[in-house]
């Protein structure tokens, strides 16, 4: 039977709570493989799993329980292995890195934060320091809205400067909060957002990065910054802005990947 991996922790991690179960209707048994220094919490992979709100649950309350007690490497949703020795081998494989990261994630979460233009209020913005678009505007407003070309235009240039205003906005919000993080990984960019990254935070910091989004909200108001977190650190299994956390695993050692 194949294993289903939640993370990698090291091989002294407190015993997790009797009876635990994980992902699977009914829930599996969630138990420990070790290898080593280091050591895997697994279950058995029920078939045809889903990306299905209990499973996302389950997923996430056993790295909430294993993390409480020590510093867990998490693996996103799905990420699956042949069986339990395909595992305990990428753990031998890959013990250097795994032990690196531990030490380096001790005690750090994730915030993962995204950002948009409030529409109005950017094209206000937009209208009020650019003179040509409010020049061509009130010429078309006086000729009754323009010919087609005058719109087409006016439209060309509005487009291109909340364009500009985008990546302006999400390079002045990444200088903002960068300072107050201990790491930053960028996420794949997504229709809508100007701004997808994920900061890894001491635990004793988490306020003062708070804070630096709170004001970088106040002194923005034409954004819309969305705060998730904190988090199991998913974005810093790999060292920088890599793959997506759980395809680390895999290596040669035959851990897929599932949705995140």
């Amino acid at each position: 039977m194949s294993t289903y991996v939640y993370g990698i922790t090291a091989g002294s991690h407190p015993a997790l709570p009797d009876g635990m179960g994980g992902v699977g209707d009914p829930a599996r048994p969630v138990r420990i493989l070790k290898e080593g220094d280091l050591a895997a919490i697994v279950s058995d992979a029920p078939e045809g799993l889903r990306p299905k709100r209990k499973d996302l649950i389950a997923h996430q309350n056993v790295l909430a329980e294993a993390g409480a007690a020590a510093c867990v490497l998490p693996m996103r949703f799905g990420s699956v292995a042949q069986d339990d020795a395909a595992v305990t081998g990428v753990l031998a494989e890959r013990s250097d890195h795994y032990k690196e990261r531990l030490r380096a994630l001790e005690g750090k979460v994730e915030y993962n934060i995204k950002a948009s233009h409030v529409e109005e209020a950017v094209l206000h913005h937009v209208m009020a320091q650019n003179q040509e678009i409010r020049a061509l505007a009130e010429a078309n407003r006086q000729a009754g809205g323009g010919s087609y070309e005058e719109r087409l235009r006016l439209g060309e240039l509005v487009a291109a400067a909340v364009q500009a205003k985008e990546a302006e906005d999400a390079a002045e919000l990444r200088r903002v909060l960068e300072p107050a993080a201990a790491a930053e990984s960028v996420g794949p960019e997504s229709t809508g957002w100007l701004v997808n990254v994920s900061y890894l935070v001491a635990r004793d910091t988490a306020e003062s990065f708070l804070a630096a989004v709170a004001q970088a909200r106040e002194a923005h108001p034409h954004l819309d910054v969305r705060v998730n977190g904190p988090l199991p650190p998913y974005s810093f299994v790999e060292p920088g802005p890599a793959e997506p956390a759980g395809s680390a695993i895999g290596g040669s050692g035959g851990i897929g990947t599932g949705t995140g």
